[in-house]
């Protein structure tokens, strides 16, 4: 096993080197046929922005103070792009230019102004030299969109010369992402780079047959990463906002300008609403899987006014692999699957197994989600088992995830197998059964958990089991290992101790439910909460430690009270 995991290594990090070097190949070719480039001499259109805007953000740039990514940059009248970046992913916003839908609200010639010449001083600074925070390719991508979007911001009242530049500059920026695109592992990167060019090929003036084009390779790569049940392939619920709140805007770009819309991008749509709706809580927020954070509930509701699809949501979304049972006001939202390549790995969560429950308009029991910015360790941290509601066996996660700054934060080993099934016992209650073999290598167990949902929405019974798998009909030796089941608590909830094994939940509304587990010590710890509008917050977990092979069976419950 250890051989086989090497080899995958070396094999990954060929893999790496190539796209490095044909990153650092596609920049030497840029720099060398600019001389030849096409530039447009106007915009044809404005692409709706549907993320939304805060005139405050607006009143801090216009006095030279920047509030991105929960840092503050002063700038005392310097470029931004010259003050060292307070974060990584403060530059990352920055550089991105996201920022000026929020330039929108002002309506003002003194906005305007301030957004043309920071966007002069990136010129200047970052436009001949294709390396760094600007030129990341996510990065690009998400600035090409927002100058196509908010052109108006810039452009209104511009002088000719600024015009020109803004228009070269575009130029320049189109034809990078069209030369890295192919250097460039899959995910959800390479999608909003095909976004950005089909914009740019409507915004921009274009043959129909470059508009073809582009819209055939947005079909392409939306057919690559919208499964068929609507989920990303990332697993991350949020990817898909992400992406409707790009596509919606591009579908309607289309439409007005009576270009035909590509084959695949209103099926797409079409496909990502109902999986969408289906990882929503009581409460209208969406659970926190694989890198999920916290949603704005502006940008949902911006997105979901939209939606045509109507009906409830799916029971189960078997290509990414998530399960929801739901009766009266109850949900539960359980996470039965793995990273779908390595590439994709980088941000998921070792999380599989993992539940959040919600009732009435609150969630009850969550994941600690992702933090939205932060370091690199928080990062890691945040997607370690212990900060899923599931169960972790001698302190390690259930899969294990590379430090390595060559490759990257790549899930390396752990799973290998998933299982699930579900359903309906004769008094009409949900049951979902599912385990994965995460810690049998380690520790010679397999975690198999079952959770069934009452008829009536008010009683939830749920059984952790570990056992060790035949081998030709042997069994495997389980080693002597200490286990701890884990139920994160959403930082509204109080909890209030009845019993040893008896925990009562309260929300501030007033609705309460109560957490057994007999037999068993339940201890409240303090937790953090990653996935707050307003960053990381302190919450509490219940802990319930026990140890293998003496407890092989932890059984436990919550039930409302009426």
């Amino acid at each position: 096993m250890l051989f086989a995991e090497r080899r995958r290594h070396l094999a990954l990090g060929m893999t790496e080197a190539r796209r490095r070097l044909g990153r650092r190949m596609t920049t030497l070719a840029m720099q060398r046929c600019r001389l030849g480039l096409d530039v447009p001499e106007r915009l044809i259109v404005a692409p709706t922005d549907l993320r939304a805007i805060d005139p405050f953000i607006a009143e801090e740039i216009l006095a030279g103070r920047f509030p991105l990514a929960g840092k503050l940059l002063e700038t005392e009248g310097e470029s931004p792009f010259l003050v060292p970046a307070p974060s990584r992913a403060f530059a990352e916003r920055l550089h991105s230019f996201a920022w000026l839908r929020h330039m929108r609200a002002l309506r003002s010639v003194e906005a305007r102004a301030r957004a043309r010449l920071i966007a002069i001083s990136w010129m200047n600074h970052h436009q001949k030299r294709l390396s760094g925070t600007a030129w990341q390719p996510h990065v690009a991508a998400e600035r090409m969109i927002a100058w196509l979007s908010h052109s108006p911001v810039m452009l209104q009242g511009a002088e000719g010369h600024f015009y020109r530049r803004f228009m070269k500059s575009l130029a320049v920026q189109r034809l990078y992402l069209r030369k890295v695109f192919s250097t460039l592992p899959e995910g959800e990167t390479r999608l909003r780079i095909r976004i950005a060019l089909a914009m740019a090929s409507l915004a921009m003036p274009s043959s129909d047959k470059l508009i073809r084009r582009e819209g055939v390779n947005l079909d392409l790569e939306l057919e690559r990463q919208i499964l068929a049940d609507g989920g990303h392939v990332s697993r991350n619920p949020r990817s898909m906002l992400e992406l409707l709140l790009d596509l919606l805007p591009l579908r309607q770009t289309y439409i007005n300008l009576g270009h035909d819309v590509p084959a695949r991008l209103i099926p797409a749509i079409d496909r990502i609403y109902p999986a969408l709706r289906f990882f929503r809580h009581q409460d209208g927020d969406l659970a926190l899987f694989n890198g999920a954070t916290a949603t704005p509930a502006t940008e949902l509701m911006s997105v979901l006014r939209y939606d045509e699809t109507a009906g409830k949501p799916f029971k189960a979304l078997p290509h990414s692999q998530y399960h929801r049972l739901t009766a009266g006001e109850t949900t539960i939202l359980v996470d039965t699957g793995t990273p779908h390549s390595a590439d994709l790995s980088a941000g998921a969560h070792a999380g599989c197994l993992s539940f959040e429950m919600s009732a009435g308009r609150s969630r009850f029991i969550v994941n600690a989600g992702a933090p939205k910015f932060a370091d690199a360790k928080l990062r890691l941290l945040s997607r370690a088992t212990a900060t899923h509601s599931t169960v972790t066996l001698g302190e390690t996660s259930s899969q294990r995830i590379l430090q390595s700054t060559f490759l990257g934060p790549l899930m390396a080993s752990g799973i290998d197998e998933v299982t699930s099934t579900r359903w309906e016992d004769a008094y009409g209650n949900d049951w979902l059964k599912a385990s994965h073999d995460g810690y049998v290598e380690a520790f010679g167990y397999v975690h198999q958990r079952e959770i069934g949902l009452s008829a009536k929405g008010d009683k939830i019974k749920g059984h952790d089991h570990f056992f060790m798998p035949d081998e030709g009909g042997k069994p495997r030796p389980g080693r002597r290992v200490a286990g701890t089941a884990r139920f994160h608590i959403h930082p509204n909830v109080a909890l209030k101790r009845i019993h040893d094994d008896l925990i009562a939940m309260a929300t501030p509304g007033g609705d309460t439910w109560l957490f057994s587990a007999p037999g068993q010590r339940v201890e409240i710890e303090e937790d953090v909460f990653f996935a707050d509008v307003s960053g990381m917050r302190a919450s509490r977990q219940l802990v319930i430690a026990f140890s293998l092979p003496e407890t092989a069976d932890l059984r436990w419950m919550l039930k409302q009270q009426h």
